[in-house]
């Protein structure tokens, strides 16, 4: 479809300046071929919108045409013949409203033949102006369309990597998951498979879940809880948690499995270390405008280094800058007793984003 046609103002608006051109053409009878006011106005003004109307066909031979692509020399060969067409159809049809115009009974005095080269003039000018004008009109809409291909570019991009994201952060956390479970089975048969049936509790949870761009922070929350409640099979009364999550940041939108790799590193590099064991704590509050979540937990200072790749960490700083520009942030201080994670994220309502 034509875009002038596409919206109401558009057409109103191209009409209207055919308008003008046509009062401007009645100027040029009056004062240059001492035509009369009434007859020109009549004459001029229909004239002139019938040429607009006609010059509407440019825009599928501007398509056609592109300059970048077309060799100059077909370019002008065909707008020359296009528009010595379009000038003879137009100049018919101005014939034929002239002869209208004429009462009956009546003809046109000789010197009307004057006023001839004037249409002509007009007729060319107007066509070369409408022509510039649909090649501008073209060059927008290349334009628009060129940064609508890059968006959506950037969105499908921003999705794939989204999805790669997520594909190594569930065989990541069912490695690590496995290997606590061979840890117990020669140790404590019933606490490897109550373990087992806790995992299979989480990833009827999580992969549902991670399917999705963002979840409620309160399902996050929830599978964090389910995720220490299996760790806590396998160290008891050595690990303790600690939930403190604001009533109005349960329904923040967050990437799904954010959480949980947050607490795996707090139980496998920090309490796993200390004899005593240790507390992980979640905090999560509104800070104007953001949802701050924090995860801290105890580490010993005489901890052995850790072989760790750093999957966990690194992929949850990628998704979250990944889903949320320079609008979130991830940082880390690590001292010798103590870690802890911080996440500022937008605090938009997971209803919006659904």
């Amino acid at each position: 479809m034509h875009p002038i046609f596409k919206h109401r103002g558009r057409l109103l608006l191209y009409l209207g300046v055919w308008v003008v051109f046509g009062l401007l053409l009645t100027v040029v009878f009056v004062f240059g071929g001492n035509a009369p006011v009434d007859w020109s106005l009549e004459f001029a003004v229909p004239v002139a919108v019938a040429l607009g109307l006609q010059s509407l066909s440019f825009w599928y031979v501007v398509q056609a045409m592109p300059p970048d692509d077309t060799p100059v020399a077909r370019m002008v060969t065909t707008w020359s013949i296009a528009g010595l067409v379009s000038l003879i159809v137009w100049l018919a049809i101005a014939y034929g409203w002239a002869m209208w115009l004429v009462p009956d009974g009546e003809v046109y005095p000789e010197s009307a033949a004057g006023l001839l080269p004037l249409l002509i003039f007009a007729g060319a000018i107007g066509i070369s102006l409408a022509v510039l004008g649909h090649y501008l009109a073209g060059a927008f809409q290349r334009s628009r369309n060129a940064e609508r291909r890059a968006l959506e570019l950037q969105v499908l991009a921003r999705e794939a990597e989204l999805k790669s994201l997520r594909a190594q952060l569930d065989p990541h956390f069912l490695f690590n998951s496995l290997n606590s479970v061979a840890a117990l089975i020669g140790n404590d048969t019933q606490a490897a498979r109550q373990m087992c049936f806790l995992m299979a509790t989480f990833f009827r949870k999580s992969l549902t879940l991670a399917r999705q761009q963002a979840i409620p922070l309160a399902e996050e929350v929830s599978l964090a809880e389910t995720f220490l409640a299996i760790e806590k099979v396998r160290f008891g009364d050595r690990l303790r948690a600690s939930f403190d999550i604001a009533e109005d940041v349960k329904e923040v939108a967050v990437p799904p499995l954010m959480l949980q790799p947050l607490v795996e590193n707090a139980v496998h590099h920090g309490v796993a270390h200390m004899l005593e064991g240790g507390e992980v704590c979640v905090h999560a509050h509104r800070r104007e405008g953001f949802l701050e979540l924090v995860v801290t937990n105890p580490c010993d200072p005489d901890r052995p280094p850790s072989r760790s790749t750093g999957v966990g960490l690194v992929n949850v700083r990628s998704r979250v800058e990944t889903l949320c520009g320079h609008r979130a942030s991830v940082d880390v201080d690590a001292s010798e007793t103590a870690f802890r994670v911080s996440i500022l994220l937008p605090a938009v309502s997971s209803h919006a984003t659904s």
